[in-house]
C-alpha cells in the first residue's frame, strides 16, 4: 500500500471518520513507542527462600480433628 493511495482513501471519508482514523494512527504510533516491559524476572536459584518461612515443631503430627477419619 502506498502513501497517496492511503491519502486518497482518507480524504474521501467524512469528517468524523476521518478524525476516528487520526485518533488510531496516533494510537498506533504511541503503542510503536512504547518501551518494551523493562520488568525482567531474575533466575530463581534453588534455596533463596531458606529462612523465609517458619514452621511449627510439630506440622507434619496428625490433626485431632481428622482422629474420627484416620
Amino acid at each position: 500500500m502506498t502513501d497517496l493511495l492511503l491519502y486518497t482513501r482518507v480524504s474521501t471519508l467524512p469528517e468524523n471518520f476521518r478524525k476516528g482514523v487520526f485518533d488510531f494512527i496516533e494510537f498506533l504510533i504511541t503503542k510503536s513507542n512504547r518501551p518494551k516491559s523493562s520488568k525482567k524476572f531474575k533466575e530463581r536459584k534453588f534455596g533463596c527462600g531458606k529462612g523465609f518461612f517458619k514452621m511449627s515443631a510439630g506440622f507434619d503430627e496428625p490433626l485431632d480433628d481428622f482422629q474420627d477419619y484416620i
